[in-house]
């Protein structure tokens, strides 16, 4: 596991998150801790290391 940080496409409140870097590729809604709202996150790894990290909103 790896902490990573990321400003919430919402709020920019910065948001920190534990990353499993064994899995390549990840994609996954979660909710942000500040303002609640839904973030898309989509997360590449490789060699367990995170090449590519990105947040977007939802768009409710």
């Amino acid at each position: 596991m790896e902490e990573h940080f990321f400003q919430c496409p919402y709020c920019w409140e910065q948001i920190s998150m534990l990353v499993d870097v064994s899995l390549r590729h990840q994609k996954y809604i979660e909710d942000c801790e500040i303002c609640c709202n839904p973030i898309q996150i989509s997360i590449t790894v490789e060699s367990q290391e995170i090449v590519s990290f990105q947040v977007d909103d939802i768009g409710q």
